[in-house]
């Protein structure tokens, strides 16, 4: 008798469909953006392979708030993820901001010789730290847009810089340049420009297409300041419920689409930095002396967040190695492209 009621409750449990998750996640990004297009395709394909069992919603275009305000409503539960710029999360694991360090990355062939050997470490940090993140996201090399043309670290200190509102690793970066930024918010960013509050900004021309600055500004500093990424982030006590081959099915889907967004948002890059010149904004280039001051600086920004400990020593000597081999790398294959040389 015992057996047969084992057996039928067994029966029951097995007839019981697992219930749906719905994971509401949010971004800043406007609607209608071609990434955002498929990350709803790809969205919609989790669902219709886990039968009904992983569902997503998406908040596009701010409305849940910039991505500070995502991830404090992510830790209160409001939400359960976020496509945020990577530099948010430094709470989580401070060591994503080792590819934003100022002035650093030159070429994207350095970016990518980087990328292939540290993406998954800052994954795993993540990880490790309550977030589950997936294929990172490059938005871009970051370009000085402004009102007045900004050459050198002099002319730096007379415009009217904006700086992301709760980043004070960018405060503390710009100080070593002697540069005092007004701290705002993503979305207020285009009425500062507007009215005169700030005269210069830093990010990747998609950006400042996308979010209509390119319009508020004369001049680009034809020099990569830093390189931005982002990433999908759910925090992982969101997942309980889902099953491992749910979650296998959500990541497998999910970084195919994101790993095409990444490859994609380099191509539109650079149609978006030819479209900014086409508009008539005028390239500054930076050389010599000017150049080499830029880059001493920004190093001695980076020894400052690695005293302080806002990235670690070890972090920062792993990815100098890393890019000192990829630029090495990247000038022999140039070196042999120009000659004409095989292997």
């Amino acid at each position: 008798m015992h057996k047969l009621l084992s057996v039928v409750l067994l029966a029951v449990v097995l007839a019981v469909p697992a219930q749906a998750k719905t994971l509401k996640v949010a971004t800043i990004s406007p609607d209608g953006l071609g990434w955002i297009k498929k990350l709803r395709v790809g969205m919609k394909e989790v669902q219709t392979r886990t039968d009904g069992r992983v569902k997503f919603k998406l908040y596009p275009g701010g409305v849940q708030g910039d991505d500070s305000t995502v991830l404090r409503k992510m830790r209160i539960g409001q939400l359960h993820g976020g496509a945020v710029a990577a530099g948010t999360l430094t709470r989580f694991y401070p060591d994503l901001q080792l590819y934003n360090l100022p002035l650093q990355f030159r070429t994207f062939d350095e970016v990518d010789g980087v990328r292939q050997a540290m993406d998954a470490q800052i994954i795993s940090g993540l990880a490790d730290n309550g977030i589950f993140s997936f294929s990172l996201i490059e938005t871009g090399f970051a370009y000085v847009l402004s009102n007045t043309p900004v050459r050198s670290i002099e002319d730096l200190r007379k415009v009217k810089a904006w700086v992301p509102d709760g980043d004070p690793i960018s405060v503390r970066i710009l100080s070593h340049f002697d540069v005092s930024p007004i701290p705002l918010a993503i979305t207020d960013v285009l009425a500062g420009l507007q009215t005169g509050l700030i005269d210069a900004v830093a990010v990747p021309p998609l950006v400042a297409i996308a979010l209509q600055w390119h319009n508020q500004v004369k001049y680009v500093t034809d020099m990569p300041v830093m390189y931005v990424y982002s990433t999908l982030a759910l925090d992982k006590k969101s997942l309980r419920g889902v099953s491992a081959p749910d979650q296998a099915v959500m990541t497998e889907v999910l970084n195919q689409v994101l790993e095409e967004v990444d490859q994609d948002n380099r191509k539109d890059n650079l149609k978006a930095f030819d479209a900014l010149l086409a508009s008539g904004i005028e390239r500054v280039p930076v050389t010599g002396e000017a150049l080499d001051r830029w880059r001493a600086v920004a190093r001695q920004s980076i020894e400052d967040l690695t005293a302080s400990g806002d990235v670690s020593g070890a972090g920062v000597t792993a990815f100098d190695e890393l890019l000192q081999r990829a630029r090495a790398n990247s000038a022999q294959a140039s070196l042999r492209q120009q000659t004409g040389t095989g292997e």
